[in-house]
């Protein structure tokens, strides 16, 4: 194999952010697998060139230059940006690879854009990859059979996490680890419970602890784990094996099932400082919280004592809720999470709209079988700016009008200062409150609230999101242009539509082997080539 000049981009975020809060974020937001992906191509014997953009870099002059391939890795939220950037590459003979939860989503639209797109990935994915190194049109969508069962450990991916190190703040610096892969979970919504659930080495993640303490005095590891701790003994023991205790400080994603007080203790014991639940639902997706046939407020009343404990012993929470699911009816839901807020008020309320990503999960299967699925563009798809999914139950101006009440409600001042007041430590109740009035928290009030005046002002913003047309309203072709900057111009022609129903589409084709046609009451798109043109008409009824 030829030696090749590798480069690796990791999008963090979406577009060009200079706020407080992604100024201390961002940079300890880096992903795992590029980290990976850059050691593998060494081991290969390439020299490697890797690149973060958190939101302060410029992606036309800052971004790996003359290379032979470039590994671009991106959640949805980036995917046009990350399709801009791949085409200014190819443009100039790079061989582009697209990697990331975005490529294991929507394979059928990414492949129109790169010359290979990778689904699981392991070494011998990567190392075949970079023999082949060519171009293709359309590309090849590549995965593994199975995860890996091993990753580069911290040691070996350090020079990688030194360059994120350097880009974050002195306040908060992210040693990111891993400690398992796949879920033991079944929840219909989520993309890693498809995989088996797979710890890995211990041995591995007792040296990458002891290396961290060598690197930083007193390290901030994240686990990023879609649930940490389901074999809790056995990563306690890895933990207090390594390194003595409350030498390290953790962060991570656990379900409440997990954690009951005695596994508070331990974790307390053991530095860790902050956790992300998720909570999802009062009366659905409650498997990972074991509130039993609990729903309505007597669930309400139980996890907020749970949440209650849980911050006795741990410093910082986020409780996740999912917005939009099929369970919500009027405004019970809502009314039920402000009754929470109110009940545990130290813990940070987030609000991630339902968003169906592809075919990311069995449940977005049956959302396209129901012709509920719209076509934002990917660039809006953050589980905070748009929610791709129809409401079962409400009519869009019925559902802002909630989610604004619950928000302003969750962010109001009385909110922060319950919060302020009822949080213990001083960097979390800090936190709190750069989140609360941030873009996360005022911020998206401002944008919904303007999503919601639209509703009611501009037909044509209405018509998409009631489905009557697939015109991507001028709002948002806007807001793409101002995020994309230089790179626009590079966008391939009409990048930014893509076919909302490309997975039940394939789906269908294996279960009979023929073509798969449209609904005749469902718009279609038109073809590939046509200028986008704002403000054009741009579907085709059948």
């Amino acid at each position: 194999m030829r030696k090749l000049r590798v480069g690796v981009v990791d999008f963090i975020t979406k577009s060009p952010n200079h706020s407080m809060w992604s100024r201390v974020m961002h940079a300890n937001m880096t992903g795992i697998m590029p980290q990976v992906i850059a050691r593998w191509s060494e081991d290969e014997g390439h020299d490697v060139d890797y690149f973060i953009f958190t939101g302060f870099e410029n992606l036309v002059t800052d971004v790996p230059k003359d290379v032979d391939i470039v590994f671009i890795s991106s959640f949805t939220q980036s995917a046009i940006q990350a399709y801009a950037l791949g085409a200014k590459y190819r443009k100039h003979g790079v061989v582009t690879v697209l990697g990331g939860p975005h490529a294991r989503c929507y394979p059928e639209d990414a492949v129109k854009y790169f010359d290979y797109v990778l689904g699981l990935t392991d070494k011998e994915l990567c190392r075949d990859v970079l023999q082949d190194c060519s171009h293709y049109s359309p590309g090849q969508h590549l995965a593994a059979k199975s995860q890996p069962t091993t990753l580069p450990g911290v040691r070996e991916r350090w020079k990688y996490i030194s360059k994120a190190l350097e880009k974050a703040t002195s306040l908060f610096r992210v040693v990111p680890m891993i400690g398992s892969l796949g879920c033991p979970y079944t929840c219909s919504f989520c993309i890693d419970a498809t995989e088996a659930y797979l710890p890995l080495e211990f041995d591995a993640l007792k040296e990458d602890l002891k290396f961290a303490r060598t690197k930083i005095k007193r390290p901030l590891v994240s686990w990023y784990d879609p649930n940490f701790g389901v074999r809790f003994d056995d990563y306690m023991n890895v933990i207090e094996e390594a390194v003595p205790k409350n030498s390290i400080d953790f962060i991570a994603e656990s379900s409440l099932s997990l954690l009951s007080e005695p596994h508070l203790k331990r974790l307390q014991e053991n530095g860790f400082k902050a956790l992300l639940p998720g909570i999802e639902s009062w009366f659905d997706m409650g498997n990972k919280s074991k509130t039993g046939s609990k729903q309505g407020m007597d669930k309400v009343e139980v996890i907020s004592e749970h949440i209650n404990l849980i911050l006795s012993y741990i410093p910082y929470m986020q409780t996740n809720f999912v917005v939009g699911l099929d369970s919500d009816n009027g405004a019970e839901s809502y009314e039920l999470t402000k009754k929470f807020v109110d009940l545990a008020p130290a813990a940070f309320p987030a609000y991630p709209l339902i968003t169906a990503f592809g075919r990311a999960a069995p449940l977005n299967l049956e959302y396209q079988k129901e012709n509920r699925v719209l076509a934002f563009p990917f660039h809006f798809l953050n589980n905070s700016h748009a929610s791709n999914v129809v409401p079962k139950n409400y009519s869009w101006p019925e559902f802002y009008d909630l989610l604004i009440d619950l928000a302003k409600y969750s962010y109001s001042w009385r909110a922060i200062y319950n919060r302020f007041r009822t949080t213990r430590s001083r960097i979390p109740r800090w936190m709190n409150f750069m989140r609360a009035i941030s873009t996360e928290g005022s911020g998206r009030i401002k944008f919904y609230t303007n999503i919601r005046r639209m509703l009611n002002e501009d037909r044509k913003f209405r018509d998409f999101f009631e489905q009557e047309t697939t015109v991507i309203p001028d709002f948002y072709i806007n807001m793409m242009k101002k995020d994309l900057g230089p790179l626009w111009e590079y966008l391939p022609d009409r990048a930014y539509y893509h076919d909302p129903y490309a997975y039940l589409k394939s789906e269908t084709e294996k279960s009979n082997g023929s073509a798969v046609k449209e609904p005749a009451d469902k718009p279609l798109p038109v073809a590939d080539k046509i200028e986008p043109v704002v403000g054009t008409p741009l579907e085709i009824r059948a």
